[in-house]
């Protein structure tokens, strides 16, 4: 008999019931709850939406958030955002796909906040309120993020409705410093490995109710791999008043790249070595060039009314571009050249040099969005309630170009002068959205909190292709859902909170998945667009319930958790090559367990984190498609994910004025994206398939820091990354290698698929001075 979809969330939400019924049993038995007498309990307050008028007691969620300020950052002597949250985040785990430290992808329970177009993006990134998902693709550019002007950073788990579209698995909110917050000039210089050098600064000023603070990064390297050098800077600058019961604030933030990411090298086998295998510091094809800009204006004002409501409103206005210039494999070369020459032997023998091995692909992105938002916060009785609207629009305007060329010794591609450089595609694109969310914090017993929230989101997307075929007609696609989430907490004593909760979200499909949707005729990532059928959208559920412990000593937290995404959007590879095409898929799953603890012990501090993920297809499907087609079943995992994730860390104060302090990383195996079924290529002729285990192998990796305070306000520190100088890679996929050993082919071979790696960065030394006044 089959089941009906329809009773699936009744019975996500009858567990829940059941669940909360036991937790409540004891606050319903005792008017108050039974907690022992000592010193008052610590209360932290955290945001429950991206507006900060919605804020309750940490305690009283019923889930279990994690968050961080600039203090813990600078003290963890992080390299980049996305290195903090790699090493200290539970679930976390980045992908090192690009090799650039601001390209990276991160990954939390398994999904996706990453600058790689094609990604399938599933975590939601805030600035102050302001989404900095970029419209085309939702990808997130960690590179103009503003690290010098961050002052906490939250990270808040599962399909919550109130973060809007794309909280599949969660979303990270960033809020930045103020001068009311951060007084005063912190300047941080920083030299290392690669020929880096670093400059962060900071100065926050308060006078008379005015406060303004004015950050910046200065970043250039050369890179640890071949042709990867990269440079970037921001500056963010704001400027508020507090007057009486209203703050408002205005900020700009500005900021520029040039970064260089070399992507993935093909490994061999001890018969045959593969580039990799020769040279990690290597690169296959380059230039591997992104260049981004990016303006934005923000306000932001709170006010505080007599009925003791607090109302936030904000709205922005955020510009950004992309130029791309990417050194390719002409897949047309031989083709090309047998129909300029159909009479060549050579030809009718396979073995004509193609004339132009090899393209140069250019693509120029421009967004533009605005948006507003209103929120009203408001506690009466047992009741804490909020409720908001919000709207958000955005343009983009994209083309691509190609330009036939030729490999230099170095596979450096070198177009050719007396090609032209041909419009391959383009697309203008818009989108709106609106949504309309509420929430209440009710109070059913002393110690025990129900959450009821939901949110109703609608979406517009909008598109006009132009491709070979001339301009097509424009579609236009509409998405409605309503999303609800209902939780329950008990603070069971002063220390110890159990909670569980069931949520849902969705995510619309953006400009470029909806114009790369046919598998009859896939494109080339970033972006040959080819057609515009419709896609669904992403509908994620989550069921999660765990623990949270606090004492005045010791934090720690356990969250188990399952999500299923229905309609996922894929990026279908078509065969080995670089086409493909986006296609829905049934569903998916997300299942796992993240627990991490903090313990402080005199002048020793002791972190642990451990993380299981399960993340699997949770139906049949074809995967990719083209030259062989990779089956999945249900169960079958998906790439790129450790299973397995295990960070520990520990800081020790031996004396005044000195710290040392130890990471340790330790990640399992990842499936290889291509090769999840164990086959590299379909069986001919009746005969048994091509078997073979590609996966990324896992690591442990060791790193060392150290600081010292010669004069108050002044530190010197150090930092050892990779000690051992391990050799490790980060992910994996199959595509067709047409350098074997760094050699290209022979005319007329046939290029062999080949497992292409990221390599891992080895041993890097950072020293920097840091100067608070």
């Amino acid at each position: 008999m089959k089941r009906s979809k329809a009773g699936r969330p009744a019975r996500h939400t009858a567990c829940l019931l059941a669940v909360g019924a036991v937790l409540l049993a004891p606050a319903a038995m005792s008017g108050t709850p039974d907690f022992p007498l000592g010193p008052l309990p610590i209360v932290e307050i955290v945001g429950i939406a991206p507006q900060s008028a919605a804020a309750i007691e940490r305690d009283r969620l019923p889930y279990a958030v994690q968050r961080a300020t600039d203090w813990d950052v600078s003290q963890a002597r992080a390299d980049t955002l996305a290195d903090y949250l790699s090493r200290h985040a539970a679930g976390i785990h980045v992908n090192d796909i690009s090799g650039s430290p601001f390209q990276t992808d991160v990954t939390f329970r398994g999904y996706r906040a990453s600058p790689v177009l094609g990604s399938g993006q599933g975590l939601s990134v805030y600035l102050d309120g302001v989404r900095v998902n970029e419209p085309f693709g939702d990808v997130v550019n960690w590179d103009m993020v503003p690290e010098a002007a961050l002052g906490a950073i939250l990270l808040v788990p599962g399909s919550n409705p109130l973060y809007g579209l794309n909280t599949l698995g969660g979303a990270l909110a960033l809020t930045t410093k103020s001068g009311r917050s951060h007084p005063g000039l912190m300047v941080e210089a920083t030299l290392g490995s690669g020929a880096r050098r670093r400059l962060d600064l900071s100065y926050g000023a308060e006078a008379a109710g005015w406060h303004t603070l004015l950050a910046a990064t200065s970043f250039d390297e050369d890179g640890w791999r071949d042709h990867s050098a990269g440079r970037l800077g921001n500056v963010f600058l704001k400027v508020g008043r507090t007057a009486g019961a209203s703050d408002w604030s205005v900020s700009l933030l500005g900021g520029r790249s040039r970064l260089l990411g070399n992507g993935l090298l093909p490994a061999g086998t001890a018969d045959a070595p593969g580039l990799y295998d020769l040279d990690r510091r290597a690169v296959y094809t380059h230039p591997d060039r992104t260049r981004n800009r990016l303006g934005q204006l923000a306000v932001n004002l709170e006010q505080q009314l007599d009925s003791g409501a607090a109302l936030t409103a904000s709205a922005y206005v955020r510009h950004s571009r992309r130029d791309t210039v990417n050194g390719d494999v002409n897949d047309d070369a031989g083709e090309d050249a047998c129909a300029e020459e159909p009479d060549d032997a050579d030809c009718d023998a396979g073995a004509h040099p193609p004339a132009h091995p090899a393209v140069l692909n250019t693509t120029a992105s421009r967004q533009r969005g605005e948006g507003a938002s209103v929120q009203l916060a408001v506690t009466r009785g047992d009741h804490q309630l909020s409720a908001g609207l919000s709207f958000d629009r955005n343009r983009v305007r994209f083309a691509q170009f190609e330009q036939e060329g030729f490999f230099s010794a170095s596979r450096e591609v070198l177009a050719d002068p007396e090609e032209e450089r041909e419009p391959s595609s383009s697309v203008t694109g818009r989108a709106r959205m609106a949504g309309l969310y509420a929430s209440d914090t009710w109070r059913l017993a002393p110690g025990s909190y129900a959450t009821l929230s939901a949110r109703f989101n609608h979406a517009r997307v909008a598109n006009t292709l132009t491709n070979d075929d001339g301009v097509q007609p424009r579609e236009a696609f509409t998405y409605r859902k309503l999303n609800p989430s209902l939780g329950i907490a008990r603070q069971v004593d002063a220390a110890l909170t159990l909670f569980a909760n069931v949520a849902q979200s969705n995510r619309v499909p953006t400009v470029i998945e909806l114009g790369c949707a046919d598998p009859e005729q896939p494109c080339r990532l970033p972006v040959g667009l080819q057609a515009d059928p419709y896609l669904s959208q992403v509908v994620s559920r989550t069921v999660e319930m765990g623990a949270r412990w606090r004492t005045a000593n010791v934090d720690a937290a356990l969250s188990l958790y399952r999500t299923v995404n229905r309609d996922d959007i894929l990026f279908h590879s078509a065969g080995t090559s670089q086409q493909g095409y986006f296609a829905n898929f049934p569903r998916t799953r997300h299942a796992g367990v993240d627990a991490s603890g903090t313990a402080r012990l005199g002048d020793v501090t002791l972190r642990a984190s451990y993380s299981y993920l399960a993340a699997v297809y949770a139906a049949d499907g074809v995967l990719f498609t083209g030259a062989r087609n990779v089956r999945a079943t249900s169960g079958t995992r998906l790439a790129g994910l450790p299973r397995h994730t295990l960070k520990l860390g520990a800081d020790w104060a031996p004396a005044p004025g000195w710290t040392v302090g130890v990471d340790v990383l330790a990640v399992s195996n990842l499936l290889t994206q291509g090769n999840e079924d164990g086959l590299t290529e379909d069986a001919e002729d009746g005969e048994p398939p091509q078997r073979a285990d590609w996966r990324i192998r896992g690591h442990a990796l060791l790193h060392l820091r150290a600081g010292w305070q010669p004069a108050p306000g002044w530190e010197v520190f150090v930092r050892v990354n990779n000690v051992f100088d391990r050799r490790f890679e980060t992910y994996g996929t199959v595509a067709d290698d047409v350098f074997p050993g760094g050699r290209p082919l022979a005319p007329g071979a046939d290029a062999a698929p080949a497992r292409f790696v990221a390599p891992g960065a080895p041993r890097t030394v950072l020293a920097g001075l840091r100067y608070r006044f």
